[in-house]
């Protein structure tokens, strides 16, 4: 099947899928105006397909970038650039609705190499079907989870973690609440995941499958955050024109088919099914945040220049600090691909160690880099007047005059650079990059257990004892 368009992507949204936005049903989510920014948003990953300056990128055999299997540090680094070049196109904004869902199939790939019976066929089938249908996937993982103290079996609340509750010689039925879901709404197909280790007392909560997002039973309640429609871009330039949504997605005793199912109560898989997931999806994650770096860093320099201060020696510390901050990650990120080790069936897995140091490195600098940029930017961040009072026949001469800024910038320009860097640092745009670069793709603290599972600690000890003169 040939590559859809940004337009037969959005029509294909139209299929009574059941959406709530604030407590009200969206019959048609393309006809929403909150949702329509995240589907246009989304578009960027069809219509760079047939950019001609994207489409070498974006295509290979005939298909999307996206589904290639990765075998080796060069298609790792294919596919970060692409996912890096689409971030930008999407002004900083995170993923789009191919990237989540394909690193999903990678793990499903992976998964099923170790199983045995139908589950590899089911796999590949469903791969080959997201492929050529060119289809928009998201990914449901993380559980509400309850008590966090307890697993999945021992929660008062026996729906605190998805399950089965039924298995039929047709299929199985589920029932549980899944949370942080991105891109569902404007997805076609929705993954399934465990969100991590299982026991035997487990084995109901041990499952995967995907199903179409119009699926009876399945239901969608997207967040509010960034939901205001009719932004102007004077000053939200990021949110007037691109979102992503996030849903928390019921399970209402959906039935899944079993050609559909790719594990179902084999416990012991749950948790290296979760780790597969995560460690391709946070190669994923570091790649599509060297835009979001970049442009803090840019804005700084900017706001440096306009503000006439770009020689002082504290700001110019600022922007050293910066542009490290930015190409440590970038760094990082290559070395993490050209590191990469090779999985059953012979997918290229970029180096675990170098990808959560990577993330690690984002998340603990993020809120320094704010703090650096709001500090070069000054309080007009919060205080500047909107694109109404520049338009004031009264006042808004004087406006611009007074709010001029070095070397000749108009008070127009500089205006535009405060309101870029407030929606990147300080309003409801700034907090939601805030928190996601504490929570999204897993915790400081999952970060940190992984950087010290995959360091060889053994090699630094012996190194250390033999520096000592102590014997082994």
């Amino acid at each position: 099947m040939p590559l859809r368009s940004a337009e037969e992507y959005a029509r294909s949204l139209r299929d009574g899928r059941s959406v709530y936005y604030r407590g009200q049903r969206v019959p048609d989510v393309t006809a929403h105006p909150v949702f329509r920014v995240a589907i246009d948003h989304a578009g960027i990953d069809f219509r760079m397909a047939e950019d001609p300056r994207w489409r070498d990128l974006a295509v290979v055999d005939g298909a999307s970038r996206y589904f290639q299997v990765p075998r080796s540090a060069e298609d790792l680094l294919a596919r970060s650039r692409l996912i890096e070049e689409a971030t930008r196109e999407g002004a900083t904004l995170v993923v789009l609705v191919k990237e989540i869902g394909t690193d999903a199939l990678f793990a499903l790939t992976v998964l099923a190499a170790r199983l045995r019976g139908e589950y590899p066929e089911r796999v590949r089938r469903f791969f080959a079907r997201c492929r050529d249908g060119d289809l928009a996937l998201a990914v449901a993982q993380t559980d509400v989870k309850g008590d966090r103290a307890l697993g999945p079996s021992e929660q008062t609340d026996p729906d605190a973690y998805l399950r089965v509750v039924e298995r039929r010689a047709d299929g199985i039925v589920v029932r549980g609440v899944k949370t942080h879901t991105s891109v569902s709404v404007n997805a076609n197909e929705l993954i399934v995941l465990p969100t991590r280790q299982m026991t035997a007392a487990d084995a109901d909560y041990a499952v995967a499958f995907a199903v179409p997002v119009d699926t009876p039973g399945l239901t969608l309640v997207a967040s509010p955050y960034l939901g205001t429609a009719g932004r102007n871009e004077f000053e939200h330039p990021i949110s007037a024109r691109h979102k992503m949504l996030e849903t928390a997605t019921i399970f209402r005793d959906v039935f899944v088919p079993w050609e559909r199912v790719f594990l179902c109560g084999e416990w012991q898989e749950a948790g290296p099914l979760a780790r597969n997931f995560v460690e391709f999806h946070r190669f994923t994650a570091i790649s599509y945040k060297l835009p979001l770096v970049d442009a803090l860093a840019g804005a700084a320099l900017v706001a440096a220049e306009m503000n006439g201060i770009e020689r002082a020696g504290h700001v110019r510390e600022k922007l050293a600090w910066l542009a490290g901050y930015a190409e440590t990650l970038r760094a990082l990120t290559h070395h993490a691909a050209e590191r990469c080790r090779s999985v059953e069936p012979g997918i290229a897995l970029p180096d675990p160690l170098l990808v959560n140091v990577a993330k690690l490195h984002f998340a603990q600098g993020f809120h320094t880099a704010l703090m650096h940029v709001q500090d070069i930017a000054g309080g007009l961040l919060v205080t500047a007047p909107g694109e109404e009072d520049l338009a004031s026949p009264e006042y808004g001469d004087t406006l611009r005059r007074a709010y001029a800024g070095a070397k000749g910038v108009t008070g127009d320009d500089r205006l535009r650079l405060m309101h870029l860097v407030s929606e990147l640092t300080t309003n409801d745009f700034g907090g939601y990059q805030a928190v996601l670069a504490i929570h999204a793709e897993g915790s400081l603290e999952a970060e940190r257990l992984t950087i010290l599972r995959e360091y060889d600690a053994e090699r630094a000890r012996r190194y250390a004892k033999w520096l000592a003169g102590i014997a082994s």
